[in-house]
């Protein structure tokens, strides 16, 4: 059977906008059992239904689908251990991704063909992993009794060869004189061996005939009763074992040992574990029960004994035997790793399509889990949010699901009728989902709540422009933006890597943050904090002048520059008092427009949610409270910018008083209201205007506090003497068998408590939205203060950095100017891009964060919704991607 993906036969939807949510509606369906498998995969491909939980009340080991779930995490825990291996070995894997395979329906074969042959290629690699395991383990023993060996051997020939010397006449150990014979000391001329020890002459040896004769006598097989020891020991621990052994046998041993050169693996360690430097050694003691404690002693320290036989010749045999035995085993080993690494790459050709089709599966199932199982009619009823645009994509993917299971019963979907939240979905691109992300960060919206997304897109970096505008610094970042643009599909790496992630989501807002601060810097007529002279200056400077530190004055001509800040005010001494006064009342200006327009959303969300109440007795009052003091301040920083105040009539006198102190009047509005002092009025009627606008602003402060709640105990006091109460339906849908005839619709009506009314709740909520917005309205405009502090800081900064770093090499005399040139110019970029770009950066970016966040959202924005997340695998894919 062909199966088909529901992308073919998906409808065009309509045009949406991120203005609004999508309106979601809720979905039940209603899917035959031998269909539901291939409904809930196309579903998922499709990603556009969220579905509810409808066995919340169930654990989840008593759900339908619970011993599906197990089989396929059983078969992830296979592909794991597979991948594990893969890695292990170092076996290259393919980018084969089956994209038919997985896209598509697959059928119960597929599924059972697919298991069976990740079991084969599993049980394979786990007899060949523990083949290797045991013929590893058996290899290192041989590595480490090979150089026991060699060490005895080397150590007996030394001890019979001092012996020889010792003793030429004789080979009586007894009869030796304690002059003639040396002590056992170690031989100086290897680095690596030493010795310890002496033999208590209690019984037959005294402390001058040493270990010499012990070894010895144990070398020609006398019985003396004196036997020995031989292992391998990390070589960290063998000081350990030497000062345990000396106190515990009281001196009465002999130890000595050689470090072996190359690292071995040790058995007792985990796979993957690093070699370690060991070190073969031998210990001589008399008596069964001082050999069976240094035994104990040894093997309680991690070491390795090994049998080794007293006799020279049957040692030499035991040696060549264990080197072939050597040679032998690389060679089985070999073939083994050969045999390992044939098996794994032809799992690594299949294993990332098979993952991605574990996971969807199981996914699948943890999704049939979620629904309820109708028994008599053999069927599955689900519910699930979905926006209402998507519905015929949805009925698409049903139709083909049915297709694919070859059933001829359809699955039904109904659309509930409803009054609960739905969550909330909004549509996004790639270039609004980083905006987005920085309204949901605050708070996902309300269903049908307005979206500050749409209005962050433009403000958002608008406002961050404000505090970095420098043109240069400014088509710097659009630079590094524009390439993360252009290139985002060769760098998608950046997006599953956890430092660059959040710069590459955000590649199109620092994109328009690089834009507008390009535009701003072109106002504020700054160029890495030098002046640009675009247009005609509107001052001349004087062409003389009476030296270095005179103060000249600069003439006003007939005209003004074009566009932006003349460029004559950057060499002006006065500039300084300048920028700071058109910047800070720049920042209040705007800012009353931004909190303005947050105050304005107000009236779309009271027409959608059909609260007209909040228009007029919240929207109104906020509104003109806030014109009628910093609306009012508005009004007054255009016109002082607007009036000539050094004007002059025909007589050459002043028209106009000296420029009125902004903040003094506004000081004084409250503190003196109806009287302005002469020197600080700036037009006839100014006094009764404040008069008028201060009244104004005290009568909207009850009507925000008490109005809307009283109107609302009025209609609640009317609703509930007329009988009514709150009327919410519930529909169930249920399905006769008639053949292809679908559902039938059964409404129940259930009558509903009237929701508890609570008038002190309701007052005490409206006193605290007053009082908060009527203290907000004064710290939120002084709090876009902000733009012009930051925008000041990271002037003069930019000029630190060029008038001390940059500027003394151009002023440099000398051959070497043009080396001092670049090095002056490598350390200012690196500064300007670390310091100015890098750190200023992120901090006007956090400041333009905070002014969206607190003064503008707070205006209109609840933020209270819950985010649309559908059942979807590309969803599924991508956090098991993350979590790898």
């Amino acid at each position: 059977m062909a199966s088909r993906s529901w992308a073919h036969a998906r409808p065009r939807q309509k045009t949406t906008s991120i203005f609004r949510s999508e309106v979601m509606s809720l979905v039940q369906l209603y899917i035959p059992s031998d269909v539901a498998r291939y409904t809930v995969s196309q579903l998922g491909e499709l990603g556009l239904v969220q579905f509810r939980d409808l066995n919340a009340e169930v654990t989840a080991f008593q759900r339908s689908f619970v011993n599906d779930v197990r089989r396929f995490d059983e078969i992830e825990r296979k592909l794991r251990y597979l991948r594990a291996q893969i890695d292990l070995s170092g076996v290259e894997v393919y980018d084969f991704f089956d994209s038919r395979f997985v896209s598509t329906a697959r059928g119960p074969r597929d599924i059972d063909d697919m298991e069976e042959r990740i079991a084969a290629h599993e049980g394979r690699v786990q007899r060949l992993a523990a083949a290797y395991k045991e013929m590893h383990a058996n290899h290192i023993e041989l590595i480490e009794n090979m150089h026991v060996l060699q060490e005895v051997s080397s150590l007996f020939t030394e001890i019979t060869g001092r012996q020889s010397q010792a003793h030429p006449r004789s080979g009586s150990i007894a009869a030796a004189s304690p002059d003639a014979v040396p002590l056992l000391a170690r031989s100086d001329t290897a680095a690596s061996r030493r010795s310890i020890g002496s033999m208590d002459a209690a019984g037959a040896f005294d402390v001058e005939l040493g270990a010499s004769a012990a070894a010895a006598a144990a070398a020609t097989g006398r019985d003396i009763n004196i036997g020995f020891i031989s292992g391998v020991i990390a070589r960290d621990r063998i000081a350990t074992l030497e000062r345990v052994l000396w106190r515990s046998l009281r001196g009465n041993m002999f130890l000595n040992y050689v470090d072996i050169e190359a690292p071995i693996q040790d058995n007792t360690a985990e796979d993957g574990a690093a070699p370690v430097y060991k070190s073969a050694f031998i210990v001589f003691a008399h008596g069964d029960s001082l050999r069976d404690r240094a035994t104990k002693i040894a093997e309680s320290l991690g070491a390795t004994l090994y049998r080794v036989d007293p006799r020279a010749e049957r040692r030499q045999e035991d040696l060549i035997d264990t080197m072939s035995r050597l040679d032998d085993l690389r060679l089985i080993l070999d073939n083994n790793a050969v045999a390992r690494a044939n098996e794994l790459a032809a799992v690594a050709e299949h294993i990332t399509t098979w993952l991605a089709v574990v996971r969807k599966e199981k996914a699948t199932y943890h999704a049939l889990n979620l629904f309820n199982h109708d028994a008599n009619r053999n069927c599955l009823i689900a519910e699930g949010w979905c926006a209402a645009n998507d519905i015929p994509a949805i009925q698409s993917a049903l139709h083909l699901a049915t297709e694919d299971a070859g059933s001829t019963v359809p699955t039904v979907l109904h659309e509930l009728r409803t009054t609960k939240q739905p969550p909330t979905f909004v549509r996004t691109n790639r270039f609004t989902e980083g905006f987005q992300n920085i309204v949901d960060a605050y708070g996902v919206p309300k269903a049908g709540e307005v979206n500050p997304g749409l209005f962050t897109i433009i403000t958002f970096p608008f406002l961050f422009a404000l505090m970095f505008g420098d043109l240069g610094h400014g088509f710097l970042m659009t630079l590094c933006a524009a390439l993360l643009c252009i290139y985002e599909k060769k760098l998608a790496w950046m997006a599953k890597d956890e430092s660059m992630r959040m710069f590459y989501s955000g590649r199109y807002i620092v994109l328009l943050m690089g834009i507008f601060s390009m535009f701003t810097g072109f106002i504020y007529n700054d160029i890495f904090s030098r002046a640009m002279s675009v247009f005609a200056s509107g001052w001349a400077w004087p062409t003389t002048h009476g030296g270095e530190g005179v103060i000249v004055e600069a003439t006003k001509l007939a005209h003004t520059y074009a566009v932006g800040i003349d460029p004559a005010w950057h060499h002006a001494s006065n500039s300084l008092l300048f920028t700071n006064s058109y910047k800070m009342k720049m920042s209040i200006v705007l800012g009353v427009i931004h909190m303005t327009l947050g105050i304005c959303l107000q009236v779309p969300n009271a027409l959608h949610f059909k609260k007209r109440i909040n228009i007029i007795h919240v929207f109104v009052p906020q509104l003109i409270f806030l014109f009628s003091i910093f609306g009012y301040l508005v009004f007054t920083i255009i016109f002082k910018w607007s009036t000539d105040w050094y004007a002059r009539d025909a007589a050459g006198q002043l028209t106009h008083i000296s420029p009125p102190s902004l903040l003094n009047m506004l000081i004084y509005m409250f503190l003196s209201p109806g009287s302005v002092n002469e020197s600080e009025r700036m037009f006839r009627g100014q006094a009764f205007l404040q008069t008028f606008l201060l009244l104004t602003a005290l009568v909207c402060v009850p009507w925000m506090l008490l109005v809307k709640p009283l109107i609302m105990r009025r209609e609640h006091r009317k609703i509930t003497s007329e009988g009514y109460g709150r009327i919410s339906s519930h529909v169930r849908v249920s399905t006769e068998a008639d053949g292809m005839a679908g559902a039938i619709i059964v409404a129940e009506q259930e009558e509903m408590q009237a929701d508890d009314f609570d008038f002190a709740d309701i007052m005490i909520n409206q006193s605290i939205h007053t009082i908060e917005f009527c203290l907000n309205s004064i710290s939120n405009t002084a709090s876009y203060l902000r733009l012009w502090a930051l925008s000041l800081a990271h002037a003069q900064l930019s000029e630190v950095l060029w008038s001390m770093i940059f500027l003394p090499t151009l002023k440099i005399t000398g051959s070497y100017k043009p080396f001092a040139i670049m090095f002056g110019f490598a350390v200012w970029f690196v500064l300007t891009f670390g310091i100015l770009i890098g750190m200023e950066g992120l901090s006007a970016f956090l400041h333009a964060l905070r002014l969206h966040w607190v003064e503008f959202n707070n205006k209109f924005y609840d933020g209270t919704g819950v985010k649309f997340e559908p059942f979807s695998f590309k969803a599924v894919l991508d956090e098991a991607d993350d979590q790898q």
